[in-house]
């Protein structure tokens, strides 16, 4: 809604995640528009009988500075219906955590609880952040749901694989409270749909360059930042294509993956989408050689001082794509550097004519390949710097993604 505030009506459910209900409400109202510091997000938070199990009111009420709304059946403190004026209050609904059973419950337009209620009678944008076992996540139920809630326009953030709560190891883990923030950031700073219509191929991840059955030529690339981005890039309205390498993420809901392996097989899917994008985004890290040969067989020690290997260079996707682009199209590089970092991102944006490149120091902390933050300068081919600080990849990828549509608006 217009005006100097932002809603958020936060809809916390029985997992044992909502004790990150408390950060997620700080982080929230935390944000604030640089354009107009005067215009925050205030935050109403609706509590199930599940949720209530896992976090009192008291905290809520006392760190959003509004009361909690529990019960459905009783008197209303405003003038109006209650579940409606939540419901129409709301410039955002999300539910952190989202339980397998509000999923459901979601999906198929039940209404038995006050959340449930509100969120069928809410039009504005539905965020949710899932938190449950494993097998509940996996169960194809629970993944019917979500297809079909995201069919409809709401956007799932998460969840995150990892050690859970259960004892089990695998998906289901809420994302974190600053990845949550993030995605209601898009919203409150109005780049929700800032890339619709556009199509968006982005490559992430390294590649692995076989010496023979069970060797391999790799780098430690995480593919997160290319995750963060293609998840962006659809939340902002694109259709996005992810070539993506190996990696143990994941595929972000909306968005189109490829598979590789080599560098040779990203080469291929990207050289072959890039024709068919507005912008193209280098994320990856391939492999910048490969050995000459594979060998049929495991490689034997031979008792040999020194070992010879040949290595062949593979295919500079990005210089391909820049070669070939055309009028309107717009390419993003990356550059992971350990020293001279602008120099040599200033040498690569030109070589690969590029239009904006993210770089970054790959030996600094928190900033380098596993890390789920990021810090990095981008570098416009018409000799604009912009400098990011240390952040989440989550918000990395917002800030790459709003230079590019400024680059798009050019």
């Amino acid at each position: 809604m217009a005006g100097a505030r932002f809603t958020v009506v936060l809809g916390v459910t029985g997992s044992i995640a909502a004790y990150k209900a408390a950060e997620l409400v700080r982080r929230l109202r935390a944000l604030r528009d640089p354009a107009d510091p005067a215009r925050r997000v205030h935050v109403r938070c609706i509590l199930t009988a599940g949720g209530a199990q896992f976090i009192t009111p008291v905290t809520l009420q006392t760190l959003t500075g509004n009361p909690v709304y529990q019960e459905q059946f009783v008197a209303a403190e405003e003038w109006d219906v209650e579940h409606v004026g939540l419901a129409d209050d709301a410039d955002v609904l999300l539910i952190a955590p989202a339980t397998a059973n509000i999923l459901a419950k979601l999906d198929l337009g039940l209404a038995d609880d006050l959340l449930s209620t509100v969120a069928l009678a809410c039009t504005a944008p539905l965020l949710l952040a899932p938190a449950m076992n494993v097998h509940m996540w996996d169960h194809p139920a629970t993944q019917r749901h979500v297809r079909q809630l995201q069919e409809r326009g709401a956007r799932c953030i998460g969840p995150d694989a990892g050690e859970l709560a259960c004892g089990y190891e695998g998906r289901g883990r809420m994302a974190a409270p600053e990845a949550i923030a993030d995605a209601v950031a898009a919203l409150f700073l109005g780049r929700a749909r800032d890339l619709a219509g556009r199509r968006i191929l982005i490559t992430a991840g390294p590649t692995r360059e076989y010496l023979d059955p069970v060797r391999y030529l790799s780098n430690p690339s995480s593919g997160k930042m290319g995750y963060a981005l293609a998840a962006a890039a659809q939340a902002r309205g694109a259709a996005v294509t992810l070539v993506s390498g190996p990696v143990t993420l994941p595929p972000p809901p909306g968005v189109t993956v490829v598979p590789v392996t080599t560098a040779a097989e990203m080469a291929q899917a990207a050289l072959a989408a890039a024709p068919h994008a507005d912008i193209i985004i280098g994320a990856a890290a391939p492999a910048d050689f490969a050995p000459a040969a594979r060998a049929a067989q495991k490689i034997k020690k031979t008792g040999k001082a020194e070992e010879t290997l040949t290595l062949v260079p593979t295919t500079d996707i990005l210089a391909a794509i820049g070669a070939a682009k055309t009028s309107g199209q717009l390419l993003v590089a990356f550059a992971a550097e350990t020293e001279q970092v602008e120099a040599h991102a200033a040498e690569k944006l030109a070589r690969k004519h590029a239009d904006l490149i993210v770089a970054n120091d790959v030996t600094a902390p928190g900033a380098g390949f596993q890390a789920d933050t990021n810090a990095a300068v981008l570098l416009t081919a018409d000799g604009t710097r912009t400098e990011l600080p240390l952040q989440t990849k989550a918000a990395m990828a917002e800030r790459i993604l709003d230079a590019v549509v400024a680059l798009a608006r050019t």
